[in-house]
């Protein structure tokens, strides 16, 4: 266990699946790479694999990381450890 609250890091999670999404580029991006819908999205916000897939996600592309990190007041490290918590 890496110290983070679970419920802290489905917070952290679902702050940047949404800050994600709210950006056309990084949203468009997203869908491509993981072959989800916006319906699917839905469907599985509570999805604990789901959450931890879009922080791997932005892991993949650091500036996107930062940004996100950034535009939802966290850490790019809290991310990280709020991944490896749901994971």
């Amino acid at each position: 266990m890496t110290g983070t609250n679970p419920n802290n890091a489905e917070m952290l999670a679902l702050a940047a699946l949404a800050a994600t999404l709210t950006d056309a580029r990084r949203a468009e991006r997203f869908l491509s790479l993981t072959g989800l819908s916006p319906d699917g999205i839905r469907l599985r916000l509570t999805d604990r694999s789901l959450l931890a897939a879009c922080i791997g996600f932005l892991e993949g592309h650091e500036p996107d990381l930062m940004a996100v990190a950034e535009d939802i007041g966290a850490t790019p490290e809290a991310l990280v450890r709020a991944k490896a918590d749901l994971e």
